[in-house]
């Protein structure tokens, strides 16, 4: 079973997450790669309070998660790896070279992010950054919830997925 989504959404672990991708795709555990998360506690408590109690959560640093990655990889229950942007994923991916799609969840406005969807909003160093993920063979689109079509990073760079 494995990883079934990796995930970049600012949001973190929310109700989208747990319930709208949980509950169809039966996850059992979440990995929550954040530097400055995995490092303080009274936040992991409050992403665990948004979890049910049978779903796992596991919090790392970039280079923990790297390491532990074959580890969720073969585990027989199914997860999700969540981070927060795009950086943080691009960071592990480099690291492990072994994750081959990426879904866009919430990625939302702040100054010098220009609307790409209803919720991707992208700067250009984060476009580019998603462009060389796609080169180097990373299937990266955007999702909401599984019910939606998932958008081709092209469909979501060029606003064909507004349409």
């Amino acid at each position: 079973m494995a990883i079934e989504l990796f995930r970049i959404d600012d949001r973190l672990i929310h109700g989208q997450v747990v319930v709208g991708w949980g509950q169809p795709l039966d996850l059992a555990f979440i990995v929550l790669v954040d530097d400055e998360v995995a490092s303080s506690e009274w936040e992991q408590e409050l992403y665990r309070m948004g979890v049910p109690p049978e779903m796992d959560v596991h919090f790392h640093t970039v280079d923990d998660a790297a390491a532990k990655l074959a580890v969720y990889q073969r585990d027989e229950r199914r997860g999700a790896l969540l981070t927060g942007d795009i950086g943080t994923m691009t960071r592990l991916i480099e690291l492990t070279g072994s994750i081959t799609r990426v879904n866009l969840g919430g990625i939302h406005h702040r100054i010098g992010r220009t609307q790409r969807l209803r919720y991707v909003f992208l700067a250009p160093d984060e476009e580019q950054a998603l462009r060389a993920l796609a080169s180097r063979g990373v299937d990266v689109s955007a999702q909401d919830v599984p019910a939606a079509r998932p958008l081709a990073l092209n469909e979501v760079l060029s606003g064909e997925g507004n349409r």
